[in-house]
Formats: C-alpha cells, sequence, structure tokens
C-alpha cells in the first residue's frame, strides 16, 4: 500500500503529527511525506491513501495572510529543520487542492492542529481540509480529526500518541472495506 502524507505547517506541530503519521503508515507500506508547498500532481501517482493536515489559522484553513500574521514566535519548520526568521512558507494546501484538481476514488483523511478548546471558540481547518477532499473526488475513509497544540505551538502532552492512535484506525478502516 503506498501513502502519501501532504502537509502544511508553520511551527512544526502539523509535521510532527504528519511524522506520526508516516510511522504508522510504514507499517502498511510505502509512504511519502511531503509539504503541501512542495507537492504536485505526481505525487499521488499511486496513492491508495492520501492524509492531509494543516494548522487551524483563523477559524479555518489557512490562507497566505493568515501564516503571515501567524509569524509572531522566533522559530518556524523549514522541512528538515527549524529555521530562526519570520519565513513565510511557500503555497498551502489551499494551493496544492488547486494544483491537483479532481481526481477519483483514492482514500483519504484529513487532520489539523489546532489550539486547546471547545471547537467553536478555536475553529477546526480539518472540516475545510475534508469538504476539500469531498470536492476533489476523494474518497473519504475516517472522520476529519484534530490535534491539540499549546500557545507556544507544541503538541499538548499525549497528541503525538493520538495521531498515532488515529493512524491505525484510518489503515484498520481502509483495510477492512478492502477484505470486505
Amino acid at each position: 500500500m503506498r501513502t502519501v502524507v501532504i502537509f502544511e505547517s508553520v511551527y512544526g506541530s502539523t509535521r510532527q503529527v504528519a511524522e506520526e503519521l508516516a510511522a504508522v503508515a510504514r507499517r502498511h507500506g510505502h509512504v511519502d511525506v511531503v509539504r503541501a508547498e512542495d507537492a504536485d500532481v505526481g505525487a499521488l501517482d499511486g496513492a491508495d491513501l492520501v492524509l492531509v493536515g494543516g494548522p487551524t489559522h483563523l477559524h479555518g484553513l489557512s490562507t497566505p495572510a493568515s501564516r503571515q500574521s501567524g509569524l509572531v514566535g522566533p522559530v518556524i519548520d523549514a522541512g528538515a529543520g527549524a529555521q530562526p526568521g519570520p519565513d513565510v512558507p511557500g503555497p498551502g494546501l489551499r494551493d496544492w487542492f488547486r494544483a491537483v484538481g479532481r481526481v477519483e476514488g483514492i482514500a483519504a483523511a484529513a487532520f489539523d492542529t489546532r489550539l486547546a478548546g471547545p471547537e467553536l471558540a478555536t475553529g477546526r481547518a480539518s472540516r475545510g481540509i475534508a469538504r476539500r477532499l469531498h470536492h476533489f473526488g476523494f474518497t473519504e475513509v475516517a472522520a476529519p480529526r484534530s490535534f491539540l497544540v499549546t500557545r507556544d505551538n507544541e503538541l499538548v502532552a499525549g497528541e503525538a500518541a493520538r495521531a498515532r492512535q488515529w493512524g491505525e484506525s484510518v489503515f484498520e478502516s481502509l483495510l477492512a472495506d478492502v477484505v470486505g
């Protein structure tokens, strides 16, 4: 099975969730973890499952303006390692969806990172990601999931383990559909 994890991350917490999901996916086959800004249509070639995630900005999926305004802290995620400075990441998930266009039948699930608190107060990017997955023809195999971060943009204790558990449940659901 080939899994592709597409993610957008500014401070690194969404990237951390993506890596946790990739660790689960490796037990089920090949996995590629790709930043949204580096992903193209070819990234989905031969994919059996696509996991798509991003941070929650202003109650939803980020925009170039929300990424710029969110760069208040001293460190951002710059791929292989954190780099100092207010560098705005390149294109985000909205841009990736527009570039990929319509696909048919690839299994997919959405995730996000957001502040701890009631969803009504914090928002949730994974709902917007899930809507786009559906709109662009992906087959959703799991309900969107949020993973919580602190005000310092670090995963709340236990969230990495929750990400692995959710990843396992996505694979269990997907494999049950294949067997059933």
